[in-house]
C-alpha cells in the first residue's frame, strides 16, 4: 500500500519506465545506463504521449525521483540519433534521447541525482508546474573528432564542428511550464546548463495540453555552478510564447582549468538575434527578468540582452569619469 519504491544496484534501461501519479521513485546507490543502441528515455510520466496526456484530464500529479547516495543516470554509448538525423531514415524523434522526459506533470520533484553522458538534453519539461529539480551534478561527453577520425578529449570553441555529441543540455524547461524551482546544480555542460526556451517545435506541437497556456513563467534559478560550453543560463522564447517572471541569482562559471572544455560562451544568455520560430519575441512578451550575481570567464559575455530597444540616447558622456579609460582602450 505504500506509494514509494526504492531501487539500488545496476540497471540496463530499453525501455522508459513510466512513473504513476502520487509516487516516489527512491534510487538508493543506483547506477541506471541507457542500453546500447535503444532510442528510449529512463523515466517518464505514465500519460506520457498518450491522448489523455494531452488533456487536463491527464495531468499526472505528484511524482518523485530522489537520489540517494550515488545515484547516476548514464547515457552510455552514444546512439547516433542527433537533431540532424531527427526523424530521417528509419530514425526517432530526438527527444527519445533524453533521460527524463516530463509532458503534464503537476507537482513534481527530481533531486539528488547525477548524470553523465547524456545523448541530448539530460532532463526535459513540457507543460509542467509546481516542481522542483534540486542538487543535479552534470557531465556531458567531451569527446570530439577530428577530420582524420581521431579522437580527442576536451572541447574546443574554434574546433566546434568536431564535437562528438551537440546540443547536450542539462534541464530544459519548455512551452507551459511555471511554478518551479531549480537549485543547486553543479557539473560540465556540452551546450546550456538550465535552459528556459518557449518556441513552437514539433516536439512542442505533440506534447501541447489543450486549453493549458503555453507561458513559461515564475521559474526561480538559484546557485548553477557550472561550466558550459555555451551558455551557463538560457532564457529564450519566440513566436508569441511568453516569458516572464523569471528570476536567476547565483551563477558561477567553473570553467577555469576544467579538464572538458577550453571557454564557454555565455555566463547568462536572454534572447537571440538568431530567429528559431516564427518571429522574435515582443516587447509585451518577455518581462519581469531578474538577475543577479553573476561570475562569470566566458569568451562572450557575463550577461547577453539580445532584443530591440527604443529611443535608446546617450548623451554628457564626457563628463562621465571611466569615459577616457574606454576612449584609451579603444585605441589600443
Amino acid at each position: 500500500g505504500c506509494r514509494t519504491a526504492v531501487i539500488s544496484g545496476y540497471w540496463e534501461i530499453d525501455r522508459a519506465v513510466r512513473i504513476p501519479d502520487n509516487f516516489t521513485l527512491i534510487l538508493q546507490d543506483c547506477y541506471l545506463r541507457q542500453a546500447d543502441g535503444c532510442f528510449d528515455n529512463i523515466f517518464v510520466n505514465c500519460n506520457h504521449g498518450t491522448d489523455i496526456g494531452r488533456t487536463r484530464e491527464g495531468t499526472n500529479r505528484n511524482i518523485s525521483i530522489i537520489g540517494r547516495g550515488q545515484a547516476v543516470l548514464d547515457g552510455g554509448n552514444y546512439n547516433g540519433l542527433s537533431e540532424q538525423t531527427h526523424s530521417k531514415n528509419g530514425m526517432p524523434p530526438i527527444w527519445k534521447n533524453n533521460m527524463i522526459l516530463f509532458t503534464n506533470v503537476d507537482g513534481f520533484k527530481i533531486s539528488g541525482l547525477t548524470c553523465r553522458n547524456q545523448r541530448w538534453w539530460a532532463l526535459n519539461f513540457i507543460y509542467c508546474s509546481n516542481g522542483y529539480i534540486g542538487n543535479i551534478d552534470f557531465c556531458s561527453c567531451d569527446l570530439r573528432i577530428d577530420e582524420n577520425g581521431q579522437i580527442h578529449r576536451g572541447l574546443v570553441q574554434s574546433l566546434y564542428g568536431q564535437t562528438m555529441i551537440k546540443n547536450s543540455d542539462g534541464i530544459d524547461l519548455r512551452q507551459g511550464c511555471h511554478d518551479i524551482v531549480i537549485e543547486n546544480i553543479t557539473g560540465f555542460l556540452e551546450d546550456d546548463c538550465v535552459a528556459l526556451t518557449g518556441l513552437n517545435w514539433s516536439m512542442e506541437s505533440l506534447f501541447a495540453v489543450e486549453n493549458q497556456s503555453s507561458d513559461i513563467h515564475h521559474v526561480e534559478i538559484r546557485n548553477v555552478r557550472a561550466a558550459s560550453y555555451c551558455g551557463i543560463i538560457r532564457l529564450l522564447n519566440q513566436g508569441g510564447i511568453k516569458l516572464h517572471d523569471i528570476t536567476v541569482d547565483g551563477v558561477y562559471d567553473t570553467s577555469e582549468n576544467s579538464p572538458h572544455m577550453d571557454i564557454g560562451g555565455w555566463g547568462v544568455r536572454v534572447g537571440d538575434s538568431r530567429l528559431y520560430g516564427e518571429r522574435h519575441a515582443e516587447h509585451e512578451e518577455t518581462y519581469n527578468i531578474t538577475v543577479k550575481n553573476v561570475y562569470s570567464r566566458d569568451a562572450g559575455c557575463a550577461v547577453l540582452l539580445a532584443g530591440t530597444i527604443d529611443n535608446l540616447v546617450m548623451y554628457g558622456i564626457e563628463c562621465a569619469p571611466h569615459t577616457k579609460m574606454l576612449r584609451d582602450l579603444r585605441n589600443k
